[in-house]
């Protein structure tokens, strides 16, 4: 890809001026990570290596509710976009390549909660372009390098994808934070790692510059065979760890409460009841219910917890095997 000077100008402008912001808000930054010149030009040539490969599975998709983006992960025509794009699963969308060429997609499966989706390109002859997804969710630090893909506004063959270089700023449960400006339309579109993987899907468009929201591959990686089926997820937004199944409460005694346990959950199923007080998890000693809940989450399907509980003035100890969080409201 050939580039102007004053894209040059353009690209080292938008990275000094998101490291100005992250520095503001990364004080602690490791030294590895700070910026120099040397590190915008490293910057600058990735960029021009990896934007024609990554760009051709880049597309818009056309809704009856207006413009987002989407992007294309198998040569089968696999679409990721966010889950408010299509809004349900089994609606038809009109899809707009890079070259103009314009062609059908029908929304599959969807996770509500993290406005994570999956949709299927109509069958062809020739194989579709595609990008590689990241599994390895864990690698998308803050301090990272990214770049975001979209076509803010909808698509325009004359201006083509729009191109945001930053820093990713927090990662959450499912989400990753960024500093990668989004714009109405980007919706959908793909976060990029500087390998050339997509880490990321736009979602969310907070007030300020630094508060672009982006599903991360968590619950597409999660809930993959799911949406592949066209079902609807509604409860894996609660975070990444093994499901309990109980409702806690703080006491009058400000203690951690049993405040309902659902039917035939892993706790349920153990002995856990309604009024029991949690004492600890794994000997930890439990005091509200952040905590609780952090611990809880911090583990996956399959864990082994150790809860000690009191109940009528008489401790017990359950062992309590974390299972897959249940899907709701499948269709």
């Amino acid at each position: 890809m050939q580039t102007c000077p004053s894209f040059r100008l353009i690209l080292i402008s938008i990275l000094l001026a998101g490291q100005v912001r992250g520095e503001e808000q990364r004080p602690r930054a490791p030294k590895a990570l700070q910026t120099d010149l040397a590190t915008l030009r490293r910057i600058q040539t990735d960029v021009q290596k990896l934007l024609p490969q990554v760009r051709p599975a880049l597309v818009a998709i056309q809704t009856g509710g207006g413009t987002a983006s989407g992007v294309i992960i198998s040569a089968d025509g696999l679409l990721l976009t966010a889950a408010h794009v299509p809004g349900g699963p089994g609606k038809d969308m009109r899809v707009i390549l890079e070259d103009g060429s314009v062609t059908t997609a029908k929304s599959l499966g969807l996770d509500k909660t993290t406005d994570a989706a999956l949709a299927q390109l109509k069958q062809r002859e020739k194989p579709w372009p595609f990008v590689k997804l990241s599994r390895e969710v864990i690698q998308a630090q803050p301090g990272e390098w990214c770049f975001a893909l979209g076509h803010p506004g909808g698509f325009d063959k004359s201006r083509g994808p729009v191109l945001r270089v930053g820093k990713i700023i927090k990662q959450t449960a499912n989400s990753l934070h960024t500093d990668c400006v989004l714009m109405g339309g980007d919706s959908g579109g793909p976060l990029f790692n500087f390998t050339g993987e997509v880490i990321g899907i736009h979602s969310q468009i907070w007030e300020n510059r630094d508060q672009n929201v982006h599903v991360s591959m968590a619950p597409f990686l999660r809930s993959w065979e799911a949406m592949q089926k066209s079902q609807v997820i509604k409860v894996w937004g609660v975070g990444a760890g093994g499901y309990l199944g109980v409702a806690t409460v703080m006491s009058d005694d400000v203690e951690l409460e049993v405040a309902d346990v659902i039917d035939d959950s892993p706790a349920q199923k153990a002995g856990v009841r309604a009024g029991d007080v949690i004492l600890s998890v794994n000997d930890d000693a439990m005091t509200d219910q952040q905590q609780f809940t952090a611990t809880v989450r911090s583990k996956a399907a399959g864990d082994t917890l150790k809860i000690r509980l009191r109940s009528g003035g008489k401790e017990r100890e359950l062992a309590v095997k974390l299972a897959q969080k249940p899907q709701e409201d499948s269709e």
